[in-house]
């Protein structure tokens, strides 16, 4: 019984024949996401839980963890993490600083990825095996045992493709915005996927209450199949479709990414095919600079982004330039890869924040 692997149901499910109350089942589950590092003891001997239930939980229960191999932290401020896996692999997590009021953390639902993105440095590992959903939580788990601030969001944009690990990311999600888990606003939690059309359009069915951000690159077809391969797969008119899907279900603005790349995607005909794809189709446009560490493909120049956003004006949507940090230990978008780069090595606290 992996406790970190149940959603609330699941457990109740699991803890069945010990005929728990909801309190107790509750209780449980808070005790395994709510704190920094759980103990099965500590779980089972907490007040509200009876002795059946504390019996089955020693028989039966474990609480695995990723070993964190590395920590670098840039000048920046972001921290990436380098776990690796008891059922192998080594994956990529990033701490992300919101001024001075909380962190984000960026994490890996897969080692390695299928899709092949070729500004993508994870694309180049290929795929190796999906993440469990203990394994995407424990990222969390372990970053925020380290904060010294609350952990107020999660992204799905580490390594992989979330929406290939469909099952097991939602469940993670489910996890990280229950009120007695993680209690991360469902709203702070954002899956990025590069256009898996089947999972876009099974999430939009289901109505969850958490974000999608959609990479699109480029609305030129020819030119987005350069650097997406899924273009050939799940082509643009259909990934299009599926986005005004999205949009109309949640009666919001759909995320547009759009990795901004010299002498490449960023002139007047690529914005006015995003003005004809997206029409009537209500978006906003999220700008990322290229971080290619092969030097294939260069971040836009300041004079060439400028001229772009103006260009973008046609849209009459909102436009904001996110900002890609941690470049020099390989933390920004593209650059996760299960690798060591620059920046300060971080020594393992003897007492963590959360923990003092």
């Amino acid at each position: 019984m992996n406790l970190k692997q149940l959603s609330l149901p699941e457990l109740e499910a699991a803890l069945a024949p010990a005929q728990p109350s909801a309190t107790a089942v509750r209780k449980v589950f808070a005790g395994v996401f709510a704190h920094a590092r759980p103990t099965v003891d500590a779980i089972a001997l907490a007040p509200q839980v009876p002795r059946r239930v504390a019996d089955l939980l020693r028989a039966q229960a474990e609480l695995p963890s990723l070993k964190i191999v590395e920590r670098r932290q840039a000048e920046d401020g972001f921290v990436k993490y380098l776990f690796e896996s008891p059922l192998g692999g080594r994956i990529e997590a990033v701490r992300i600083p919101i001024f001075e009021e909380k962190y984000v953390v960026c994490v890996s639902s897969q080692v390695g990825c299928a899709l092949a993105c070729d500004f993508c440095m994870t694309g180049k590992l290929g795929f190796q095996r999906n993440l469990q959903t203990w394994e995407i939580l424990d990222q969390v788990m372990q970053v925020r045992a380290e904060a010294d601030r609350r952990v107020g969001g999660v992204v799905f944009m580490g390594m992989g493709e979330p929406l290939l690990n469909y099952k097991e990311t939602v469940r993670a999600a489910q996890i990280l915005s229950h009120p007695a888990g993680f209690s991360i606003s469902g709203t702070a939690i954002t899956f990025s996927t590069a256009g898996h059309v089947p999972a876009i359009r099974r999430y939009t069915r289901e109505g969850h209450p958490f974000r999608l951000a959609f990479s699109v690159t480029s609305a030129i077809p020819e030119k987005r199949a350069k650097v997406l391969p899924i273009e050939k797969t799940h082509p643009l008119p259909e990934l299009i479709e599926a986005i005004r899907e999205y949009s109309e279900a949640r009666r919001e603005r759909a995320m547009i990414a759009y990795v901004a790349i010299q002498g490449f995607n960023l002139g007047r005909e690529d914005a006015e095919a995003l003005k004809v794809a997206f029409e009537g189709i209500p978006i906003k446009v999220d700008l990322i600079d290229v971080t290619d560490p092969t030097g294939k493909y260069l971040p836009p120049t300041a004079e060439e982004l400028s001229a772009f956003r103006d260009h973008l004006q046609i849209l009459k949507a909102p436009i904001a330039r996110r900002y890609s940090g941690g470049k020099e230990i390989g933390a920004a978008c593209g650059t996760l890869a299960a690798s060591q780069y620059g920046g300060t090595v971080l020594p393992t606290p003897a007492v963590s924040p959360r923990q003092a």
